[in-house]
């Protein structure tokens, strides 16, 4: 069962990244002329491969991520033997970016680009105020208006719809980790009060 969620959820990541929306005749003719242009100047396979670049990075954090589902909730944990939800997100980002991130959620929020709902994109944080404080609980968005975390004692890692009506009503906010997408690690870790990655 859990296989079968996984690939739902790699679909969904993949989709996201696809460009969906259908073109009018002028915006096609518009995307045609800008693309004859960038192949001139030789810039047209730099972009894609730019593109495959970050989308590889937020893949990446997403498959990671999908590793942990099961892992026990542990209060204070970072690893495969048990984690809470802060140390989940930075165990995530250390392992497949390595980007240290603060391990309480308030303070992963503060050193994160805020960014719209609208915006999000797998490896995105979103957050949550499950204990009557904002950015309470974190987690790492999958796509397909999901995302991964570690809920609470007695739980494990698991994947959830931020629509249902608990996630949507406490959502606090997403966030956007810059280093994530071959930004400045070390102003996060400046931000976060830890040494420069090396």
């Amino acid at each position: 069962m859990q296989k079968k969620a996984l690939a739902a959820v790699l679909l969904s990541v993949v989709a996201t990244f696809a460009n969906a929306a259908p073109a009018t005749t002028s915006t096609a003719t518009e995307a045609q002329d800008m693309e004859s242009l960038l192949a001139q100047k030789g810039l047209i396979s730099h972009l894609r491969d730019v593109r495959e670049s970050v989308t590889e990075h937020a893949s990446d954090l997403v498959v990671n991520a999908m590793g942990f589902l099961g892992v026990p909730y542990r209060r204070g944990g970072a690893s495969e033997h048990g984690v809470d939800c802060s140390g989940f997100v930075r165990t995530i980002y250390e392992q497949t970016v390595g980007l240290m991130l603060p391990h309480r959620a308030k303070e992963q929020a503060a050193v994160t680009q805020k960014i719209d709902r609208s915006e999000l994109k797998p490896g995105d944080l979103v957050f949550f105020n499950t204990m009557r404080r904002a950015f309470s609980h974190v987690g790492i968005y999958v796509g397909d208006n999901k995302f991964i975390h570690a809920p609470k004692p007695g739980a494990r890692v698991r994947v959830e719809d931020m629509g249902i009506s608990y996630w949507n009503t406490r959502f606090d906010g997403a966030r956007r980790v810059e280093g994530a997408e071959g930004a400045d690690a070390n102003a996060i870790a400046a931000a976060a009060n830890l040494p420069a990655p090396r």
